[in-house]
Parts: structure tokens; sequence; C-alpha cells
């Protein structure tokens, strides 16, 4: 039993981070009703960039500040040169405007920073933590605990406040909060810009767990279940979903892996997502597109 809860627990634990790197592509869905395939080459340029500032002699807290700034600033230019001119168009031209926004953010990160894997290292032990017989890991008892803060945090901002209002206002009915007074245009900058956060935090995390490199773009790939089984509107299915895949996959791992094969915990996520999909076509939380024909 002991065994069991350990392995439960360190899959949740692992889940809050998928969650995290799902709450990007949520919040960015649920402003502009695009799927951002671009969200895990900004994972992988937040982390470039911070770790070669880092690197060149800047302090930590001038790192994050700068490496943000630029985020900022690659939301704005996003929402001006991708977004504002394809308004209106159908969702699939947006898809694949963010899966070119991804190749180039790519190809830019390359160009700027060179191609060399990068150690970062964000200072958390990784001794073990005892909880009675159960052992845990503690950087991912750490940086679940992180990630959860960041989680709740934008819950409560987005739930909660104006501007989580006018994103809703927004999402809803972009021409109707036009008339009420909300420009539209600055709350996909907000909401860029704050995705732009996301995958910083998301990229330190990530990276530190596994170096800064290329393939970092691709745990976009752990992101796509959660939002499958969670709904891509939803910051609370993210949540959910996370904890389902990340204690699934673990489960999977270590009770069917030693009679399937090894390397189940890749694609195992997709089966639980298939499988939710039979019964629940929009996901735990998410809501059925209605549309006037």
């Amino acid at each position: 039993m002991s065994f069991l809860c350990e392995v439960l627990l360190g899959g949740m634990l692992s889940g809050v981070l998928y969650a995290l790197v799902a709450l990007g592509f949520v919040l960015i869905y649920r402003a502009s009703g695009v799927f951002n395939f671009a969200q895990g080459a900004t994972v992988l340029f937040a982390a470039l960039t911070f770790v070669s500032l880092l690197e060149r002699g800047l302090s930590f807290l001038l790192s994050f500040v700068i490496t943000l700034a630029v985020l900022v600033v690659l939301a704005i230019t996003t929402e001006r040169l991708v977004l504002r001119p394809l308004a209106n168009r159908p969702p699939i031209t947006l898809f694949m405007a963010t899966l070119g926004l991804s190749v180039l953010i790519e190809g830019a990160a390359q160009l700027v920073w060179g191609t060399q894997v990068h150690g970062f290292d964000l200072g958390i032990s990784e001794d073990p933590i005892f909880l009675g017989p159960v052992l845990l890991n503690r950087f991912d008892v750490v940086a679940a605990g992180i990630a959860a803060g960041l989680v709740i945090l934008l819950t409560l901002v987005f739930g909660l406040t104006r501007i989580g209002l006018a994103l809703r206002a927004v999402a809803d009915d972009p021409q109707a909060a036009e008339s009420i007074g909300i420009n539209q245009h600055r709350v996909l900058i907000l909401v860029w810009s704050v995705a732009g956060f996301v995958a910083l935090v998301t990229g330190l995390i990530w990276g530190a767990r596994l170096g800064v490199q290329f393939s970092l773009s691709l745990v976009v790939l752990k992101a796509l279940p959660v939002l499958l089984i969670g709904g891509f509107g939803s910051i609370s299915g993210a949540i959910l979903a996370g904890l389902i895949v990340g204690a699934g996959e673990k489960l999977a791992e270590v009770y069917l892996g030693p009679i399937i094969g090894t390397g189940i915990e890749n694609w195992f996520p997709y089966v639980l997502a298939i499988i939710l999909l039979w019964f629940k076509p929009d996901g735990l939380f998410g809501q059925a597109q209605v549309a006037r024909v």
C-alpha cells in the first residue's frame, strides 16, 4: 500500500507540472478561441533567453525581468502581426498561423542563442522527502508547489477580477465586448503576455529537470492529453486532468509496463484521453460549441 501511495503521489506531482504546461494553452484559448501551437516554442525561447542571460553574469532576478520583458514584446508583436490581420478568420487558419509562428520562434532562438544544451540548476535539492513510509523526490515536491501556487493565483485573478471578466466577455462575444468599452486588442496582449510568463516558469522548471535544449519545445506533447481530458477552455479542468494524467501514466508504467513493455508512459495518457472522449467529447469541463446555421 505504501508503494502504491508513493506511485500515486509521485504521479500527481508530475501531473501538476503537466497542468502548468496546459495552462498557457487554456489562457489563450479562452481569450481568442485559438489553439496556440507556438506555446511549446515559447517555453523553449523563454528558457534559452533566461539561461543565456544568466550565463553572461546577470543576476537571477534581472535575467527573469529582462526575459519577461522580451516575452511581452513578443506578445505585442504576435497580436499586431498575426492575430489582428487574421481576425474573424476560421480557427484552422489561426491554428496554422501559430504553427508557423512556432517554427519562427524556434528558428529565432537557434539564431540568437545557438543549439548547444545549457545546464541549469534552480538550487532545489534532489534529496528525498519521507512522508511516513512514502518516499518523494524533493525537487518534484518543490516544483509542484511552485506550479500549484501559480495555477491557483491565475485561477483567482481570471476568476474574480475585472481582468478575468473582460477576458470572459471577449471570449464569449468580441463585438459585444467592444461595444461596452472593452479593448479586445489589449485583452489579447495581456493574455498572451501572461501565457508568456507561464511559459517562462514552465521553461525554468522543466529546464532544470531536463536541461535547456531544443527538445524542451516538445513539452507541448505533455499538455495535449491534459487539454483533451480537461477541456480546452477550463483552468480547473487542466488542473484535474493534469493530476489524472500524471497518476495514470505512473501507474501504467509501474504495473502495466512489465507486461506490455517500456515506454508506456509516453502514450498511455493519449489512451486515457481517447477513452474519455468517447463519453465526453468536450472534456470533463469543456462546453459544447453551439452555432446557428
